[in-house]
Parts: C-alpha cells; sequence; structure tokens
C-alpha cells in the first residue's frame, strides 16, 4: 500500500480504531525491539517502518482531536 493510500485510511478511522491500531503498532515493535536484541531480527527495515506508522497514528489522532476541540 502507498503512503498516501495509508494515511487516507488512517484518516477514514475513528479515534477508537486508531488506538486499537497503536497498540497492536507498539506490541509489533516490542517484538522487533526483542528480536533484534536477541540477534533474530531478519529485516532491520520493518523496525523503521513500525516506528513511522506510529508516528503516522498519533499525529492524525492528535490532529483529530485539536479538530473536535476547536469545534466545541
Amino acid at each position: 500500500m502507498k503512503l498516501r493510500e495509508e494515511r487516507q485510511e488512517l484518516r477514514k478511522k475513528s479515534i477508537e480504531d486508531l488506538s486499537k491500531e497503536l497498540i497492536e503498532s507498539l506490541k509489533e515493535q516490542f517484538v522487533f525491539r526483542m528480536q533484534r536484541a536477541s540477534g533474530q531480527l531478519n529485516r532491520p527495515s520493518d523496525m523503521k517502518k513500525v516506528r513511522r506508522k506510529i508516528a503516522r497514528i498519533k499525529t492524525i489522532m492528535h490532529e483529530m482531536q485539536s479538530s473536535s476541540a476547536d469545534k466545541a
């Protein structure tokens, strides 16, 4: 999936869905950290992808929360 499509999919989700996806991504990041520490990580680029995905989700969640606060 291309970056633009991924961002559009994330923006369509509710804050609750984004929270769930954030938790899943954090768990995935933890697994990768444990694999790296034990020397079993096959693709180090996966860590970078997950880290950026987490940042994207947090950014979109923050934008949604600030836009809803502005409306109120």
